[in-house]
């Protein structure tokens, strides 16, 4: 049985492959309760660490506090399944909010040296490597610089 509305696309679960990339700090496969917890810290999202505990056993099939990536994309399934179409508006918002952060000198676009620089800003550094991936998923046109629509389109 399929939770949510639809499928993911290919892009799509590259892009939640190299979420889940980033929450798995040590890179083990599995993402525990306290890379979970820094991950949304650094979004302004503190929780307690029990409720980060209860998310992760709600999330994981068998109940434990661990999250491999399988697990990861069908528990953001279930999470979009959940909110209400008008999201939409407030995610755009969200979004532009989101890229401003990362277009520092308000040209339109961000290149991978000032995603680099903001992923490391939140305390959240990214290899070279999730930086080509992001980029060459992103950018239609190939010229390297990641513009607000596929931005977004990289989130929605």
């Amino acid at each position: 049985m399929s939770v949510g509305r639809r499928e993911f696309t290919e892009d799509e679960l590259k892009e939640l492959r190299i979420a889940f990339d980033l929450l798995d700090r040590n890179r083990d496969g599995r993402v525990t309760p306290s890379e979970l917890q820094f991950m949304l810290g650094k979004l302004g999202i503190p929780l307690k660490d029990e409720m980060v505990l209860r998310l992760l056993r709600s999330a994981s099939p068998s109940g434990n506090e661990l999250l491999n990536e399988s697990e990861f994309v069908t528990w953001v399934k279930k999470i979009q399944s959940l909110l209400p179409e008008e999201v939409e508006d407030d995610t755009s918002k969200d979004l532009i909010a989101a890229f401003r952060v990362f277009d520092v000198e308000r040209r339109g676009y961000v290149t991978k040296n000032e995603l680099r620089a903001a992923m490391e800003m939140i305390g959240e550094p990214v290899t070279e490597t999730q930086l080509n991936d992001f980029i060459r998923s992103a950018t239609t046109d190939k010229d390297g610089r990641v513009n607000y629509e596929e931005f977004a389109r990289q989130f929605t």
